[in-house]
């Protein structure tokens, strides 16, 4: 008995973890599971109110990965979200934080890419068409914060004239 209640304890456990990297999909959306790259991934599609592919991207601590979004259309984005994190915020989005995501990943998870066009936008447009690069990126290539280069003592400091 107490077996049988293990194996359906780690059952339930490992459900859980699965559903937790399940997205939620939107009306009209189609789910594309991707694998992570050894090269330059492009993804081409069409986007309109929620009609559109998502894509779900495995990722592994350790890896660099910088991903593009192009796009003619000025309603047209790109939102990222991580799959194991339980909030619904977008870790990053073209609308706030520019066309290109380049970054080191610090936990294995999944993350979900959709495109979307704005509900805010003029409702005239018939959607748009998007390509999405997900290029992995070599370990020197990771982007990192420069160190500060040490001070000079025989230079005086431009915040400081010299006295004379």
């Amino acid at each position: 008995m107490k077996k049988l209640m293990g194996m359906a304890a780690a059952g339930a456990l490992l459900a859980t973890a699965a559903w937790a990297q399940t997205p939620d999909l939107q009306q009209g959306e189609k789910l594309e599971k991707l694998q992570f790259p050894a090269a330059t991934m492009e993804l081409k599609g069409w986007t309109k109110f929620g009609n559109s592919r998502v894509y779900t991207l495995p990722v592994k601590a350790g890896q660099h990965v910088k991903i593009d979004f192009a796009t003619k259309s000025k309603f047209a984005y790109l939102a990222i979200f991580d799959l194991s994190s339980p909030d619904d915020e977008a870790i990053f989005g073209t609308d706030e934080d520019g066309e290109s995501y380049n970054t080191t990943i610090k936990q294995d998870t999944t993350w979900l890419l959709r495109p979307y066009y704005s509900k805010a936008s003029p409702r005239r447009g018939l959607g748009a068409h998007y390509s999405i690069m997900v290029e992995p990126k070599p370990a020197s290539a990771a982007p990192e914060t420069p160190a500060p280069a040490p001070a000079d003592e025989s230079k005086p400091s431009p915040l400081f004239p010299p006295r004379q």
